[in-house]
């Protein structure tokens, strides 16, 4: 003050330094230049005006520059004393404000940053040692036994594919004891290796009854069983190629089923090697007893046998077979010849029709009609069932009325002539059906008979013994009776007969198993021309329908090879039926039989159907480039063939892969194509098809309202083609968009619905499905434990159906789960198997939601762990491919989440500015597609980092939050908290916060106070207008 005061004291005013003393010499010395400059003018002899007008001039310069003077030396210092009064005052001034602008924009955030940098150094060094001292060993996780659960069904089942162990058996037990007795000899051996037995005979021995009955009599010592029909002496047929026999065994031990459709591939000796490995590797230390029925070749039976497990091979030849020395197995071997004469007589007893023990014993006439049958157990077993109605004397009479032919030909002549007509008709087109089972549909078309009729010819025949009893209803001829009847269709029919019974077979499976998949898929452009036949077939439900078509799916396919000159529309229907129905039960093996049928023929028509269904297989093994790329051949054959409703469902289905290969844009462009070239009326029930499979990429792009409005159309649809399995997919698409709402109890209740139909179509991959969303749903409502337990149940339904995506999600929803309950250790294991499912598929959009979580997760753990977010390096990389990836497929809501937990990585490491600019880049891409909840959880953190981040310091950045703060509570008060009723009370909390002061040192505090969004916030999208309030 003293400073101020000398100051003042020494500092003079304008009016002073213009006063009388001061301005009296400026003024005089004017005055004297005047009159000289006057006096001067008038000596020159200017003229007085003139004279008069240079001095005035002069006086008024002078005057003027005594002025200027005084005010130049007055202004300067009037400016410094300003100064030093914080005044506004010329440069001094402009030099304040740049000295401000300094302090306020540099000097000042720089030490608010060194205040928060110490600070959070300071707290992040003591949780550190807090951490490092209660620190726990992670828990150890549990050995997965769904795979071995699921092989050990598959084998169980097995059984139930063997020929039934039922009729009359006799003269054999002694060899099926010796066989247990080496098996058992095996079995208490130190080295493991197979027991073989080779069982040879000629035909007719009953070899193969014998191995059949010995693989049921030691099936407690095995856990599964296969009999593999290697056709090493078949008339009709070229022997069965190792590949196939590999690909049917693998088929029926469980085996994984990728290798079991075929694919194209450069050698076939290749594939062999390939599947031989895979067979040998799957059976290594694993007793299942195999079958190889009339086989031939050695090397072929070497291949077959697995020589690192304690199996039975159990092998069939008519001639004996040469195995190599080195083969690691116990071999042995038993001859099968006719029977002694013991059992020859107790075989033809049993066989009687009639009891024989009324009249007198003919022992002499058992003798003799066993010496013309041969002995032989086929011949043994048709002669006897003519025993009772004839006595032993009549029917060595008949017998030997034949003459010099063979054993068993002798007894089929005998039988063949003792059946009606109508028996006798049916049993020569049986030859028409191949070496597979049949039943009573099969026979009344052959027949062109009803089908009770036909099942009373084929009892008929049965208990003459001229067809064997396969299990329930089915039957199948034996290689000898086939002969013999195919010799009698040539010599009894015209070839145009039997070109119509083979035609009839095929037209009367075909609309048989269209009207089962109708059912199932309704009314489709692929079987709408028939729409309405189904109940004349008698099926009493569906479910009655599916298991017509379980009993009948290997004898259609047995037929299929067999149909060459038949109708090939009634070919076509039945191809796509029997295609359909594999994709519904997931027998990828018998649609690659099937796509190699058709390649063999190639036709058109008939291949694009089968590689359409291949492609679609493919997709459901996780092979989605695969998939893809058979799909998109399969849309080109389509449009070259001008085949506008094929290439639409193709498109379809190539949309629905590229969904599942995270490329959404192109998948909905792919859909919307398909959805213009059904227009037509006549392919409604297609259309209801690509509706929901757009409903679902739009969802997943984050359009709910077009998602619900297609949704809505499709269930339409589909009620309108009575479609039970499309209502399904409807439904079940339609339970994840609400999801995607939040509404819990209506998502639960079309999950259910879903659940319903797919358990009546049988769909058992539709069926997981729906329990992995039910599951979601109750995550969804908070209830974590319970969802873990559902989602452990659905991820072991998936594995059973070798549904790789929906395992992958589920591990997924699971991880999510896990993290809700708090087992973060698991949770990011379980994420991190799913992120390695999806990095296998090539899911570009589940790898980039599994990166995402299991980067939250992971960042979550590490600062549990630290007390801090410094840790999160893993993380940020996770969550930067995360935002990429989402960035790549166009899923603005995957980006901007990604944004937002960068956001919060970067805050908590001190980064504050460039947090601003994630979340600034979050609040951008929620208002792009109108996400209310997301926008405003990025407006929110917006202010939780404006006092960190500002350009003007903590202060202004307060001040700037507080009015961005109040306008965020103002909008949710308004409009709603867009379904997180948390976010409304974090705002209210941090107001009062901002209110008290944020000190640069406490650093960035949002995280400490829980303040940011949790998983449950991202699951929610609020695109749709909320409801009213109450």
């Amino acid at each position: 003050m003293r400073a101020l005061d000398e100051s003042d004291a020494g500092s003079r005013p304008l009016s002073a330094r213009l006063s009388r003393e001061r301005l009296g010499t400026p003024a005089l010395a004017a005055a004297v230049a005047a009159v000289a400059a006057f006096g001067a003018d008038l000596g020159y002899g200017t003229s007085a005006g003139t004279a008069l007008g240079a001095g005035v001039t002069a006086a008024v310069a002078g005057s003027a520059a005594a002025v200027v003077k005084l005010t130049a030396t007055h202004w300067p210092a009037a400016h410094r004393q300003a100064a030093l009064r914080n005044q506004p005052g010329g440069a001094e001034q402009l030099r304040l404000q740049w000295l401000t602008a300094v302090e306020v924009r540099g000097i000042r955030p720089f030490i608010d940053q060194h205040r928060m940098t110490t600070a959070a150094t300071r707290q992040g060094g003591g949780a550190a040692k807090r951490s490092a001292s209660s620190a726990g060993q992670p828990k150890l996780r549990g050995a997965d036994r769904s795979q071995a659960a699921r092989r050990r069904t598959v084998l169980e089942q097995s059984f139930a594919h063997l020929p039934e162990a039922d009729g009359p058996f006799a003269g054999r037990h002694a060899q099926i004891t010796q066989i247990a007795q080496w098996v058992r000899q095996a079995r208490a051996s130190t080295e493991t290796k197979p027991t073989v037995v080779l069982l040879e005979g000629p035909p007719g021995s009953g070899r193969t009854m014998l191995a059949v009955r010995a693989a049921h009599h030691l099936r407690d010592e095995f856990r599964g069983a296969c009999l593999v029909d290697l056709r090493g002496d078949s008339p009709e047929q070229a022997p069965l190629p190792t590949r196939d026999a590999l690909l049917h065994l693998l088929n029926r031990l469980g085996a994984p089923r990728d290798q079991l459709l075929f694919r194209e591939r450069s050698a076939q000796d290749q594939h062999v090697r390939r599947l031989t490995e895979l067979y040998h590797q799957y059976l290594t230390g694993l007793p299942v007893t195999i079958v190889l029925d009339d086989a031939r070749d050695a090397e072929q039976v070497r291949t077959l046998i697995p020589e690192r497990s304690d199996g039975l091979v159990l092998i069939t030849s008519r001639t004996p077979l040469d195995l190599p020395d080195d083969l690691a197995a116990w071999v042995h071997r038993i001859e099968v010849g006719p029977l002694d004469e013991p059992g020859a007589e107790e075989l033809l007893r049993a066989s009687a029709e009639e009891p024989t023990g009324a009249g007198p014993y003919d022992g002499q006439s058992v003798e003799r009609i066993a010496e013309l049958c041969g002995r032989l157990p086929l011949a043994l077993r048709i002669a006897g069932s003519s025993l009772g109605p004839r006595s032993p004397a009549a029917l060595v009479t008949e017998l030997e009325a034949y003459g010099p032919v063979g054993a068993v030909e002798r007894t089929l002549w005998l039988r063949y002539t003792d059946q009606q007509e109508g028996a006798r008709r049916l049993l020569r087109r049986l030859a028409l059906a191949g070496r597979a089972s049949l039943g009573g549909a099969a026979a009344a078309a052959l027949l062109d008979a009803d089908e009770q009729e036909a099942g009373r010819h084929l009892e008929a025949l049965g208990r003459a013994g001229l067809i064997q009893h396969v299990r329930g209803s089915r039957y199948r001829l034996h290689d000898l009776v086939r002969s013999f009847a195919h010799a009698r269709l040539l010599d009894e029919e015209q070839p145009e007969q039997r070109t119509a019974a083979q035609e009839r077979l095929i037209r009367s499976y075909a609309e048989l198993a269209d009207s089962v998949i109708r059912l199932v898929d309704g009314k489709t452009s692929t079987r709408a021309d028939i729409f309405g036949k189904g109940a004349a077939h008698g099926f009493a439900s569906l479910d009655a329908a599916l298991r017509w078509l379980d009993d009948e799916s290997s004898f259609i396919t047995a037929a299929l090879r067999h149909a060459e000159g038949v109708d090939q529309s009634a070919v076509l229907h039945l191809l796509g039926a029997l295609c359909d129905y594999c994709l519904l039960r997931g027998d990828l093996y018998r649609l690659g039989e099937i796509s190699e049928l058709t390649q063999a023929v190639d036709q058109g028509l008939l291949m694009r159907s089968v590689q359409w269904r291949t492609g679609i297989a493919a997709r459901q093994l996780g092979e989605l480039d695969q998939a893809r790329t058979t799909l998109s051949s399969v849309v080109d054959l389509y449009f070259e063939a001008q085949h506008q409703a094929g290439a639409a469902r193709a498109l379809c289905s190539l949309g629905i892969t590229l969904h599942h290969q995270g490329n959404l844009v192109e998948a909905a462009a792919k859909l919307r194509e398909a959805l213009e070239l059904q227009r037509a009326e006549e392919l409604r029930g297609d259309r209801a098809w690509t509706m929901h499979a757009l409903a679902a990429v739009e969802r997943d792009r984050g359009g709910l309202a077009e998602a619900l409005e297609l949704l809505g159309e499709a269930l339409e649809l589909h009620q309108e083609s009575e479609s039970l399995h499309g209502q399904a997919w409807a439904h079940f698409q339609l339970g994840q968009a609400c999801l995607r709402m939040g509404d819990v109890p209506r998502a639960e209740a079309e999950l259910r619905g879903a659940l319903d139909a797919y358990s009546r179509t049988h769909d058992q991959r539709g069926e997981a499905w729906a329990l992995t969303q039910l599951a979601r749903a109750r995550l969804v409502a908070g209830e974590a434990s319970t969802a873990v337990d559902q989602f452990r149940q659905a991820l072991a339904r998936h594995r059973e159906n070798e549904d790789a995506r929906g395992e992958a999600w589920t591990l997924y929803y699971l991880g999510q789960a896990l993290e809700e309950r708090g087992d973060h250790d698991s949770a990011v294991r379980e994420l991190e198997r799913a992120r390695t499912m999806f990095s296998r598929m090539r899911d570009v959009y589940g790898l980039a939601c599994a990166r995402h979580h299991s980067a939250r997760v992971t960042r979550d753990l590490r600062a549990a762990q630290t007390g801090s977010l410094r840790n999160s390096g893993f993380a940020r990389q996770l969550l930067q491919d995360a935002r990429q990836d989402f960035r790549r497929v166009g899923v603005a809501h995957g980006e901007a989440w990604s944004c937002v937990e960068l956001a919060v990585i970067d805050a908590g490491n001190g980064k504050a500015a460039q947090a601003l600019e994630l979340v600034d880049e979050a609040a951008l891409l929620f208002a792009g597609y109108g996400d209310r909840r997301g926008r405003s959880w990025a407006r929110f953190l917006r202010c939780t980092l404006l006092p960190f981040a500002s350009a003007g310091g903590s202060v202004i950045g307060t001040a700037v939050a507080q009015e961005e703060l109040a306008e965020l509570l103002r909008e949710m008060r308004e409009e709603g908290t867009a379904g997180d009723s948390r976010l409304e009370g974090y705002a209210e909390a941090f107001a009062l916060v901002l209110e008290r002061g944020v000190e640069p040192e406490t650093g960035w505090q949002a995280w400490q106070l829980g303040m940011v969004p949790s998983r449950h916030s991202r699951e929610v999208m609020a695109v749709l207008p909320d409801p009213p309030r109450a």
